[in-house]
């Protein structure tokens, strides 16, 4: 049951921060989503260092993995919006802005993952002097 709950209360905060996100980026006009992006890419880099944390520290409780992992980034990145404006702009025969906007995403979220796991040294190596 308490896994549960780390779930839902990290999924009300990822929804929360994807929401926000959204009102500050995606402004009337824009030539591209940039919320959505911003979400993705984001969570893409917080993923990958999740993965290394948990990594490095097996001992954690799973019930972190839950709150971090399934609730908060599991809300807050987006295959279904991103996949909606996607299909948008395909409609609005901007081919060239939907597979940029597709390379963005895809290829984005991919090396922000790549650089969350290999950024944890690095910023505990800052964090023990005081950085």
């Amino acid at each position: 049951m308490f896994h549960v709950l780390a779930i839902c209360a990290g999924a009300c905060a990822g929804a929360l921060a994807r929401w926000q996100l959204g009102l500050w980026l995606n402004t009337q006009g824009a030539l591209l989503p940039w919320g959505t992006l911003a979400a993705n890419l984001i969570g893409g880099y917080l993923i990958g260092l999740c993965l290394a944390l948990f990594q490095a520290l097996p001992q954690l409780d799973p019930v972190w993995r839950a709150l971090l992992i399934t609730g908060f980034l599991g809300a807050l990145t987006t295959f279904s919006t991103f996949s909606a404006e996607v299909v948008g702009l395909l409609q609005q025969q901007r081919l060239s802005q939907a597979l940029g906007l597709c390379a963005l995403h895809v290829a984005g979220s991919l090396c922000m993952t790549w650089a969350g796991l290999h950024s944890l040294p690095w910023l505990w190596a800052g964090a023990r002097q005081g950085v």
